[in-house]
């Protein structure tokens, strides 16, 4: 069914005035967004995704629905990941809260921009030649791979310090320091790249690479334009609440990774299969069409969502996800326990303390593996709870608690290990210890 140029011309205003919206009411004036704010426009954003597919069901037909929501949902996980890096990206560059706004809206835009072009010059590519189908199939079961080897080596590559990032501090005048959220500066009498710009070119690099498997992954699921152009721009949007609404919830996904491979692969297969079944090589099949099956885009969202749904609770769930949120959990109570002032009620130490000997009680039932795995300074770890657990027992003996910094004195092994701790049964009473 050919998309009319007015459906096109409406949309493309639709969502060009969502990022005008977006940017002069939310990201022009800096500010961190409250988790309220981050919620609500995460659940408007969303609902706007969905309610489009309706009007594609209304215009386009029950086939084109499928396939957008199909795209959208795929290009949703996709982007989820994408957060990863941007986290990556902007706690390495040390950007101010307040400005990730600004950041995270210009990644955005340019990963529009730059998937647009190349859904554009994939779908040239894929009227002009059926075999493109063979490459974009290798494509995915490689990222797929690659994704899978990452998460089995445990690597962690410095996105920040890519190529052009490098090549731009060696070339142009730079500096470390922010001047609010400017791009340029005058540093030592000299006109300078501020860390606000490098950031931002940082980030649109990356999503350069972002499209090279998200594209012919939407493309595995349509080859109509318009839809992969809507899916990809709707999925995009609201990005940056996200952001904002998970920031720490991300790395509790732990298998994100291993169910985004499962799906790219599997579009992966999908699209060879399609290959197959339009095959014009000459050295497959004789260039003739290969009769192989091919599979319904029901069952590819089917698969899709299944699989999504499975990474979630597998992450959640699991000894390594429960454990995740035990460790994330402690050391969030203990440093709020630790940055008390001297004159906090009791009744606030005593519920902070009740609960974290509530989670001291799980640490037996987590493997040494996943404590190391999870714990990533775990000398400094176990010197903050053996700091809270010295205030709150001198807060219990005299009423009153002194508070020194919980990095002061020796962290290399004057305090026992409180895993090791609790595993030989050393735990304390609630109440009585905060670990």
């Amino acid at each position: 069914m050919e998309i009319t140029s007015l459906q096109w011309g409406i949309t493309i205003a639709l969502i060009l005035g969502l990022l005008v919206y977006d940017f002069l009411f939310h990201v022009r004036t800096p500010h961190e967004p409250t988790v309220r704010e981050a919620a609500v426009w995460s659940a408007v954003y969303v609902g706007i995704a969905l309610l489009f597919g309706l009007v594609i069901l209304v215009l386009d037909g029950p086939t084109l629905m499928a396939e957008y929501y199909g795209g959208y949902v795929t290009e949703k996980a996709l982007s989820v990941d994408n957060l990863f890096v941007f986290l990556i990206i902007m706690g390495s560059f040390a950007v101010p809260r307040a400005d990730q706004q600004k950041v995270l809206l210009f990644g955005i835009v340019f990963a529009l921009v730059a998937r647009t072009a190349f859904i554009f010059v994939g779908a040239a590519a894929i009227n002009a030649f059926a075999w493109v189908f063979y490459l974009f199939g290798l494509i995915l079961v490689f990222t797929a791979g690659n994704l899978i080897k990452g998460e089995l080596a445990q690597d962690k590559e410095d996105d920040a310090n890519n190529i052009v990032v490098r090549l731009a501090r060696r070339l142009f005048h730079t500096t470390e320091h922010y001047d609010g959220d400017k791009l340029f500066t005058v540093h030592h009498g000299k006109r300078a790249l501020t860390p606000m710009l490098l950031v931002m070119v940082a980030i649109g690099g990356t999503d350069i690479l972002f499209a090279l498997d998200s594209i012919p992954a939407i493309f595995g699921l349509t080859q109509e334009p318009y839809i992969v152009f809507t899916a990809t721009a709707f999925s995009l949007m609201g990005l940056r609440q996200l952001y904002f609404l998970i920031d720490g919830l991300l790395d509790r996904l732990i298998y994100l990774s291993w169910g985004l491979s499962v799906i790219l692969a599997f579009i992966g297969v999908k699209l060879i299969l399609h290959a197959l079944h339009e095959n014009t090589l000459p050295f497959i099949n004789d260039g003739q069409h290969v009769s192989v099956v091919e599979i319904g885009i029901g069952t590819s969202l089917a698969v899709i969502v299944g699989v999504l749904v499975v990474t979630v609770l597998a992450s959640l769930l699991s000894p390594k996800g429960r454990a995740l949120r035990t460790i994330q959990r402690t050391q969030e109570l203990t440093e709020r326990y630790l940055a008390l002032p001297g004159d906090a009620p009791a009744a606030e130490r005593n519920e902070l303390a009740a609960e974290l000997s509530a989670l001291q009680a799980h640490f037996p039932r987590i493997s040494e593996k996943h404590k190391n795995e999870l714990i990533e300074h775990r000398a400094r770890f176990r010197h903050m709870l053996e700091t809270a657990r010295g205030q709150h027992r001198e807060f219990q003996e005299t009423g009153a608690v002194r508070t020194p910094s919980p990095d002061a004195g020796d962290t290399s092994g004057a305090a026992p290990d409180v895993a090791s701790a609790s595993d030989a049964g050393g735990t304390r009473g609630a109440g009585s210890s905060p670990a």
